[in-house]
């Protein structure tokens, strides 16, 4: 599997597994469901963001960088694996946390620190005012005589997507499992637009599904085709173009906004844990299953198309979700009677 002539350091030992759920399955009436376990690695519990991580962690070893700098909120998913991948490789980190520093705060970037991670507050702010912060951080390091790499380049980052592309069509050839349609989140780009490269790549085996949680969709649209533009030019690559693919994108599961609940959501959630014993949460992953639910028990797909969910991980999330559940505090509520047993 290419490297796509970057550097890149290991962190996952092999391919994360692939799993039928059959007792979904059999609640929704409608088989063969997958899911990729993306959840399932082993340094800082797990994530999308360890795809990404090895190409940005390659990026700083090859710039004979010294300490990562990221930054995020403070249950940030991609502020903890940056701490686990730095560790992995022997490096210090820097998160820059765009929030008050209050007991929330410190409980929700306690794994961080734990691994070793240097934790700066600097309170709220919007994404492109946290950027010009985290570039005064990493000059302060400089002029201390350290070699800061900020993580988050996008391109960067996507190309550890494009590689799983290939890794789960392997998986599905191997298994028989004749995976055609992919669920995953529709957010920040790099996970996404890597898949969608990846899968170009490879001559767009499977239909992609983006399920926005964060943006509308010609913000979602703009930001993956521009990360497409320039993969193509930092690769050298010209696979079929974007417009050549099979995107859908799916818009109705945002709700009141990126990272506040929705029933869809919860339902989803418990779903996946009382029929799976598998773990989602409220920002990314149990939006993209509700949607994966109902396209699955809809028909909106032909019958004998396979589907898979990408699980991207964030299941630490949880744990700081647990007041926007409705049902688990409200169990005779009765609105997943269907669906799910009573709690």
């Amino acid at each position: 599997m290419t490297d796509f002539g970057h550097s890149r350091f290991a962190l996952l030992d092999g391919p994360t597994p692939l799993r039928r759920m059959e007792r979904l399955e059999a609640t929704l009436g409608r088989r063969p469901l997958y899911i990729k376990r993306d959840d399932h690695m082993e340094a800082g519990l797990g994530g999308n963001k360890l795809r990404s991580l090895e190409f940005w962690v390659g990026a700083a070893l090859e710039e004979e960088a010294d300490v990562l700098v990221v930054a995020g909120e403070p249950n940030s998913n991609q502020c903890r694996l940056t701490a686990a991948a730095a560790a992995k490789a022997g490096l210090d980190c820097v998160i820059v946390h765009n929030a008050h520093q209050d007991d929330w705060a410190g409980r929700a970037s306690a794994l961080s620190r734990i691994l070793g991670a240097t934790i700066r507050f600097v309170g709220p702010m919007d994404e492109n005012r946290r950027s010009n912060v985290v570039e005064d951080v990493a000059e302060q390091l400089r002029l201390d005589g350290r070699r800061p790499y900020v993580v988050g380049n996008g391109v960067v980052g996507a190309l550890g997507y494009a590689r799983a592309a290939a890794e789960l069509l392997r998986q599905s050839d191997e298994t028989g499992a004749g995976i055609r349609h992919v669920f995953l989140p529709g957010s920040m780009g790099p996970t996404e637009t890597g898949f969608i490269f990846g899968n170009a790549l490879l001559g767009n085996p499977f239909e992609v599904h983006l399920v926005s949680v964060e943006y509308g969709l010609a913000d979602l649209a703009a930001r993956i085709a521009r990360i497409d533009r320039d993969l193509r030019r930092t690769t050298g690559l010209n696979p079929p173009p974007l417009e050549d693919a099979a995107i859908h994108y799916h818009m109705d599961y945002l709700g009141p906004g990126y990272a506040r609940p929705t029933p869809q959501a919860e339902e989803a959630i418990l779903a996946l844990a009382r029929h799976e014993a598998i773990f989602l949460e409220h920002t990314y992953t149990g939006k993209t299953f509700a949607c994966f639910m109902d396209m699955a028990k809809g028909g909106a797909l032909p019958a004998d198309e396979a589907m898979c969910f990408l699980h991207t991980g964030g299941v630490p999330a949880l744990f700081w979700q647990l007041d926007l559940f409705n049902l688990i505090r409200q169990p005779d509520s009765g609105r997943t009677e269907a669906l799910l047993p009573a709690v």
